[in-house]
């Protein structure tokens, strides 16, 4: 199920009027691609935040434009607290899109009960994938995991009609065993 965006058509540039568009709630944004014309966009925040809270890619937009979109790219602010840009590519059900996705681990790694500590090393991977199976994250399920044992970007299950983009042999989780500090006293 793909979220909807509403839109609305804007005209006005300058950093000066986005910073007020920005204060009015609304978040500037780009559509571009297929060969069509670029469009300006405003994007209300609080429907963005939702979006974005539950890892949506696709959106489907609604008002001044009605289109398929990938949200390609979001600028955020110097503290990385507020966006302050969105730039969405228009998509159709039959392409194949290039996105990052997260990683969610799911069940108990045998290796924990064998003196083990779990590493979760890298927690996104990049997949090229048709549009219409595209996830919102991906599970990678850690229950053959044991100590000193490997999961790589390979062991990840992938949607259908999926590739791995990232190297297969990228170790995504470990389990290895606590080392253990040395005595500060001993050393003394």
């Amino acid at each position: 199920m793909t979220d909807s965006l509403n839109v609305a058509v804007r005209t006005e540039t300058g950093s000066l009027r986005m910073k007020r568009l920005r204060q009015s709630g609304h978040i500037p944004a780009v559509l571009y691609g297929h060969g069509e014309e670029t469009k300006m966009l405003s994007v209300a925040t609080n429907d963005l935040h939702k979006i974005l809270q539950h890892g949506a890619h696709i959106v489907d937009l609604v008002g001044s434009v009605t289109d398929s979109a990938l949200i390609k790219a979001i600028q955020w602010d110097a503290l990385g607290t507020s966006i302050v840009h969105v730039d969405l590519t228009r998509v159709s059900a039959t392409e194949e899109v290039e996105v990052t996705l997260p990683i969610e681990l799911k069940g108990e790694a045998p290796g924990t009960h064998e003196g083990g500590i779990v590493n979760f090393t890298k927690h996104e991977i990049v997949i090229s994938c048709p549009v219409r199976s595209l996830p919102d994250k991906l599970i990678l399920r850690i229950n053959d995991l044991h100590l000193n044992g490997i999961l790589t970007a390979s062991h990840v299950p992938l949607p259908e009609g999926a590739r791995l983009v990232t190297a297969a042999e990228t170790p995504l989780v470990t389990c290895v065993a606590p080392v253990a500090e040395a005595d500060e006293t001993a050393t003394a």
